[in-house]
């Protein structure tokens, strides 16, 4: 196989690896012939499991950081490994917060190019990467030239998360060099949006609202029926960008990719950055009172109708159904 080996930086959270992780685990497996994951933490050994069963054979614990950001001794214990001649040839890194903040910081020490919002990988004499243009209507294919490893950048439910049936990896100290004055920022003081059900990007059920609401008020329409469906309320760039919701609740090219069962578009017209972030859903009901909306080209079943009167028609319905 072409690409020998593939690094993979794992980030945990509450429970175990996030799902990003897992999905990059699982398309590291087909494109390369060794699997190898970064990561960081007070307790990287309890990663080892879940690593090693999508795939990771090696887990290199960068350790315990602290109160400091993790980009700048992730990316150091990175440049190290490689610089030391243990250098895989292509990098997978989610596209989080902490994720791109590595793929910049490693990118100057190892003066290396990045490739960002990648959404495909094609293996062969070396890797490529896919990656959606104008709004996903068209796929640009990239490929690196120079000397690795190449840096790729990934956006989250690019791929399936599948279950290799592996043990638990071996984990190898990886502790990063003096960072200097880089890394004397810390974090002082962490802040999680309250939130019930699950998370937007983790959801099986998906209601998002758009300007056909009319108004921020009626957003509450979107989030009643999210709960009753156990499912997560999401949103359009135009509502955020109005100031109704937070950006944390955007689906979009922009916002959060999200593949759930069952995706609900209350008012969204169906801009093409839009449907980036929501395409890939199993099944996705549209309701709006516009039948020419481009939303409806996407749809498994479409409502032609005024959201503020089929969504209150199916909130007491589905409350009635207890």
């Amino acid at each position: 196989m072409p690409i020998e080996k593939v690094w993979v930086l794992a980030e945990a959270g509450d429970n175990g690896p996030t799902p990003v992780t897992l999905e990059l685990l699982s398309e590291a497996r087909s494109v390369a012939g060794t699997v190898e994951a970064v990561a960081w933490g007070a307790d990287t050994a309890s990663l080892a499991g879940a690593l090693g069963e999508y795939g990771a054979t090696t887990v290199y614990d960068v350790g315990d950081v602290g109160d400091a950001l993790p980009g700048v001794p992730v990316a150091a214990a990175m440049a190290a490994l490689v610089e030391g001649g243990n250098s895989p040839d292509a990098i997978l890194i989610p596209a989080t917060y902490d994720g791109r903040d590595v793929a910049g910081r490693l990118s100057a020490k190892l003066d290396r190019p990045v490739l960002t919002n990648v959404t495909g990988l094609v293996a062969g004499d070396s890797l490529s990467s896919q990656h959606p243009l104008f709004g996903g209507s068209q796929i640009a294919t990239a490929t690196f030239t120079g000397e690795g490893p190449g840096i790729f950048v990934i956006r989250a439910k690019s791929f399936a998360a599948e279950s290799a049936g592996g043990g638990a990896a071996q984990v190898v100290a990886a502790p990063a060099p003096d960072a200097g004055s880089t890394n004397t920022a810390k974090i002082v003081q962490r802040h999680e949006e309250e939130r019930t059900g699950p998370k937007l990007d983790e959801a099986p059920v998906v209601v998002s609202g758009g300007r056909g609401l009319g108004e921020a008020a009626n957003y509450e329409l979107i989030e009643q029926l999210a709960k009753l469906l156990k499912g997560a309320a999401g949103a359009s760039r135009a509502i955020v960008d109005a100031g109704w919701v937070p950006y944390s609740h955007q689906v979009g090219q922009t916002g959060k990719t999200v593949k759930p069962t069952v995706y609900i578009a209350c008012g969204i017209s169906g801009a093409t950055q839009h449907l980036v972030g929501m395409k890939g859903s199993k099944n996705i009901v549209a309701i709006n009172k516009d039948r020419e909306a481009p939303i409806f080209s996407v749809a498994d079943l479409g409502i032609v109708g005024d959201v503020h009167k089929v969504l209150p028609a199916l909130i007491e319905a589905l409350k009635a159904k207890g």
